[in-house]
């Protein structure tokens, strides 16, 4: 049997085969990701929001950003690098010799495959008379080219070339190995051994150290478990926070704190500027000594928040500060909301502690409105607009207009709103409009049921509801369009529009009255047409035969005489008809009421079958968009919302929850939509009321950057006492004659089968 030989690459060949493999699957995939992306995408993005979003101060800053950064430069030189060391080693492939080439005989003797054995023979002597070294030949060559003629000559060697592809039988295989022979050298042995040490024993130990110890101060939303502890213990503490204390324990998070994060900074010159901006704030409670509110860092990130809520204008230096204070806040009170929803469910389950309040986890959601839009709780969400001042508000709350917010603003008339904003320059009303037309109009629309049961729509106590909430957004302008189209036109108002067009004006007039008269005589024959019959049944029910009266010559009325006889006999007449006229009526009732009995009879199962139909559509379909929602992964880019001094891009999102606004309680989890683009549906779960009656809820939605377009709807609930649980169901009690029936049948089967037996022998 062959044997096996290890070999190191004594040529180096094989170690570029190695190094190249081993560049490229660096530099290509590298290339796919860290390849800058066309710039010109970006700027033609910010050049579409430039109208809406040009006076942003995150606009303002990616432009900037844009036009100083070197980063994508940087970039593309190291691929380009990494794209040229990977072609130069390939050149370098390419021109290697190739030390491995399988034997073949015929082509070593520049033979076709195949060719006999005379051919063989002439083509050896001439090419050894050409080679021979007697005759200044090469050697090497020559014993080549009487390998490969003893190869197809003699009957063993040909054989052994046809099995082993040798001539000499099976050899030792070879691997190479794609490393130089130096590095096994015993001359270099100390070298290569302190090399390996330190990095498999000292850089890859340390490296996968600190990102182990860094990571694990994280939670999966990047925030410090330090910090989730920090909300954690005063959320217990303060079930009922207000605003103040709010602001307090969010700017106490340690991601301001320099010792637990590099990005936060304390600069010599905070113990200067900050104490300045604490005397134009006035009272932010300085003076107390409770841990961490009176460290420094949490005083300077608290100055910094109130300071841009006030809108105030601060240093350069603090400016960085608060703009790094500020970007981390929305992040920060998500994860506040995230601790409050963690603390319900558990004083829901366990009991023994108060939760947080509605107001407390409200707030939170509050708080993140106005630092998106660096506004106080007390100001109008008016100032959320471009180019609107204090002193402008007086112009908008008089008593002419009433505009307190931005849907009384898009309530108005064009010409009024225009009027009310007098102060404006035409430009700068034009860039107002298109800012609130920018802004999101959302429609909510709500269905209670409860899946997975026989009625979903009997709310049982203890059953688990689902409210699905659809939510479609659309832009305020569309909101402007279709106010300023025109209403539908009456009958009256199209009838004189046409009169007038073809008339002067009095005709006109005079067409439209005539056009109003014929309607409302329309309508009065109507009425007439149904009185009378009205009437017409009411002759028919009673079917009373007036008697015939005749006058005689000399003016009396004939018949006076025989009057008792005529009179009895009409009566006779009219008992006669009136019974008839019953036994009709009544068999004509008895036989519509068994039509009708028979219809409805029909009907119901169909009924019954179709709305189990839809029922079950309605389940599968249900069952399908979860699964779609689990697999599929929506953009959390939904639409850049408008902030006048955030510094930082904030996408649209969301919060949507129920609540019970009376007992200040949660009734369901906030769920933060984060992907509502057009349309998005939702479902919002809870337990009913262990005890039954009607509950008054409210499906809350709060937008988590605009101040002013939350909406709260009414949510009716009617709890039904839950269902006896069968001890015996109907469908398990079987009856002694089908158990009978069974066996019999069992029987009758196996008797048949060996009946079949019997006729198959």
């Amino acid at each position: 049997m062959a044997g096996q030989q290890f070999q190191y690459d004594d040529s180096g060949n094989t170690f570029f085969y190695f190094l190249t493999s081993f560049v490229g699957l660096i530099v290509i995939p590298a290339t796919y990701y860290f390849w800058p992306r066309d710039q010109n995408v970006e700027q033609l993005r910010l050049k579409s929001l430039r109208r809406v979003h040009g006076r942003c101060l995150w606009y303002r800053l990616r432009l900037m950003k844009s036009q100083q950064s070197v980063v994508p430069t940087l970039k593309k030189a190291a691929l380009l690098f990494g794209w040229a060391i990977f072609l130069l080693l390939a050149y370098k492939v390419s021109k290697l010799d190739r030390e491995y080439q399988e034997y073949n005989p015929y082509e070593v003797l520049s033979l076709d495959p195949g060719a006999k054995l005379p051919e063989i023979k002439k083509q050896y002597r001439v090419l050894s008379l050409k080679f021979h070294p007697d005759r200044g030949g090469d050697e090497a060559m020559f014993m080549r080219i009487a390998k490969a003629y003893a190869a197809l000559t003699n009957e063993q060697s040909r054989k052994n070339w046809e099995i082993y592809g040798n001539p000499d039988g099976p050899g030792a295989t070879s691997f190479g190995i794609a490393l130089p022979a130096w590095i096994v050298d015993q001359k270099n042995s100390m070298l290569v051994l302190l090399v390996y040490g330190l990095a498999f024993m000292v850089i890859l130990p340390v490296v996968v150290g600190t990102w182990w110890y860094r990571s694990i101060r994280y939670s999966g939303d990047q925030i410090l478990i330090n910090t989730t502890q920090l909300f954690m213990h005063f959320m217990y503490k303060t079930p009922n926070m207000n605003m103040k204390r709010l602001a307090m324990v969010l700017t106490a998070a340690f991601e301001f704190d320099p010792r637990s994060n590099k990005e936060a900074t304390i600069r010599p010159t905070d113990n200067i500027e900050v104490p300045q901006l604490i005397r134009e704030l006035g009272n932010i409670n300085v003076k107390k000594k409770e841990p961490p509110f009176c460290y420094p860092y949490s005083l300077k990130a608290r100055v910094l928040v109130l300071s841009h809520l006030a809108r105030m204008d601060v240093s350069e230096e603090l400016e960085e500060d608060q703009r790094f204070v500020v970007k981390k806040s929305p992040a920060l009170l998500q994860e506040m909301i995230n601790v409050g929803c963690q603390l319900t469910m558990m004083a829901n389950s366990r009991g023994g502690f108060h939760a947080p309040r509605l107001v407390t986890i409200e707030n939170c959601m509050k708080l993140t409105q106005m630092i998106v839009q660096g506004l106080q709780e007390s100001k109008s969400p008016l100032l959320q607009l471009p180019h609107f001042e204090e002193e402008h508000l007086r112009y908008c709350i008089s008593k002419k207009y009433k505009v307190r917010s931005l849907q009384d603003l898009v309530s108005l008339k064009d010409s009024d709103r225009r009027g009310m904003l007098r102060f404006m320059e035409e430009e700068k009303y034009d860039e107002v409009m298109a800012v609130l037309g920018s802004f999101p109009h959302i429609t909510m629309d709500t269905k209670l049921q409860v899946l997975d049961d026989e009625d979903s729509s009997n709310i049982t106590a203890g059953s688990i509801v689902t409210v699905t909430v659809t939510l479609s957004r659309k832009r305020m302008a569309e909101v402007f369009e279709k106010e300023q189209e025109p209403s539908p036109c009456t009958g009256e108002e199209a009838a004189a529009a046409a009169a007038s067009a073809a008339a002067p004006t009095e005709e006109a007039g005079d067409a439209a009255k005539g056009k109003a008269k014929q309607v409302w005589q329309n309508k009065s024959k109507g009425a007439k047409k149904m009185a009378k019959a009205k009437k017409k049944k009411l002759t028919k029910k009673k079917a009373t035969p007036a008697p015939v009266k005749s006058k005689t010559a000399n003016g009396n009325v004939a018949g006076t005489e025989g009057a008792p006889a005529a009179k009895e006999d009409e009566e006779e007449l009219s008992e006669k008809g009136s019974e008839s006229d019953e036994v009709e009526a009544a068999k004509d009732s008895a036989s519509e009421r068994d039509e009708d009995s028979d219809k409805q009879s029909d009907t119901e199962p169909d009924e019954m079958a179709g709305d189990d139909e839809e029922e079950w559509e309605a389940l599968q379909q249900s069952i399908q968009r979860r699964e779609r929602a689990l697999l599929e992964t929506k953009s959390k880019v939904t639409h850049a919302s408008y902030s006048l001094y955030y510094p930082e891009e904030k996408q649209e999102w969301w919060w949507l929850y129920i609540a019970d606004r009376r007992d200040q309680t949660l009734v369901s989890m906030p769920y933060h939509v984060c992907t509502l683009k057009d349309s998005e549906e939702v479902e919002l779960k809870f337990p009913a009321p262990s005890k039954t009656g009607n509950y008054q809820y409210s499906v809350i939605l709060r937008s988590d950057s605009y101040l002013g377009l939350d909406q709260i709807k009414a949510l009716k609930l009617e709890v039904h006492e839950a269902k006896a649980v069968l001890d015996n169901h109907p469908q398990w009690d079987i009856p002694d004659t089908e158990e009978e029936d069974e066996e019999q049948e069992d029987s009758d089967g196996i008797e048949e089968s060996d009946d079949d037996e019997d006729d198959d022998d």
